[in-house]
């Protein structure tokens, strides 16, 4: 398939991995699922009932990709239920994320509702960027929800990021992680003008010597309002941390509520949290290499994000 401009400018920005229409892949374009492709050991069938496809990664996936890109063009509202089932053992890394070129005077909005159901002794990496363009008249929402099933002895790790230019997003997440299971989970964000983003995540560790980790890092500028709820249960010998920063600039508000919950006598569960502006004495610095003040702001953010 020919995939237009506007689409692959939208697609170079949201797929850090560079799609490609090879291998396992499945491009969704205003609603639509447009191209698709299978690999030998992973599998991707549209769903009969509802908009979304069923992903089936085998066993015997080694270091493998598979790309599930969104991307909108126009305006309405796109609802996708997409399902992994990654067998025992496999190894694969899931680039997803979706991108929206805002053109008119209404709402364009994309809830991508995602489960993972992982097998024991696997290896997960899953990839979410969000990205909207176009017009202040153009409202670009996005609303994910992501519940993730990890078996024994598995690490799955969750890196999601918003880019810029979405108008408003609400980020539901829920894991549980089973006897020796792992979960890594990195989560960046950057709000400007009126922009509004919240993000709820809550992670169940069931299984012994299960273990967590959660960073989140985040920018607002303008009057953007942030809200951050990540919440750790820890119900067996486990281990947990939670870790949440970020830069407040201009008139913008941050919440950050970490919540910690131990039902078991050996369960370790820490969080941090710390909201704070641009340090001043960084700034100075870098503008005495001849950076202006816009530029040396960006330094700054551009390393909070890394």
């Amino acid at each position: 398939m020919e995939i237009n401009g506007v689409t692959k400018q939208v697609l170079d920005v949201i797929d850090s991995y560079g799609f490609k229409q090879e291998g396992a892949y499945n491009l969704r374009l205003d609603g639509m699922a447009v191209c698709h492709g299978d690999s030998r050991h992973i599998h991707i069938v549209k769903k009969e009932d509802v908009a979304g496809i069923d992903i089936f990664i085998s066993g015997e996936a080694r270091n493998e990709q598979v790309h599930i890109p969104v991307v909108m063009t126009k305006e309405g509202i796109d609802v996708v239920y997409n399902d992994f089932y990654v067998e025992d053992g496999a190894d694969v890394t899931i680039v997803a994320g979706c991108g929206i070129h805002g053109s008119g005077c209404s709402e364009s909005r994309h809830d991508g509702i995602h489960s993972f159901h992982v097998g024991k002794n696997a290896n997960v990496k899953y990839v979410e960027n969000h990205y909207a363009e176009g017009p202040k008249s153009a409202s670009k929402v996005l609303n994910p929800v992501t519940k993730i099933y990890v078996g024994e002895g598995s690490v799955f790790t969750l890196e999601t990021a918003q880019i810029k230019g979405v108008d408003r997003t609400k980020r539901e997440t829920f894991v549980e992680l089973s006897e020796g299971a792992k979960l890594f989970v990195t989560e960046k964000l950057m709000t400007d003008e009126e922009q509004d983003a919240v993000s709820d995540m809550e992670i169940r560790l069931l299984g012994e010597h299960s273990s967590a980790q959660i960073i989140s890092r985040s920018v607002a500028k303008g009057t953007s309002r942030q809200v951050f709820h990540p919440k750790a249960i820890g119900e067996n010998l486990c281990r947990a941390h939670v870790q949440c920063d970020s830069i407040i600039m201009d008139k913008a508000e941050v919440s950050s509520i970490p919540e910690i919950n131990a039902r078991h006598v050996d369960a370790q569960i820490i969080h941090e949290a710390a909201i704070g502006r641009i340090n001043d004495e960084q700034m100075m610095k870098l503008q005495t290499f001849g950076l202006s003040e816009e530029e040396a702001e960006g330094v700054i953010i551009e390393n909070f994000l890394r």
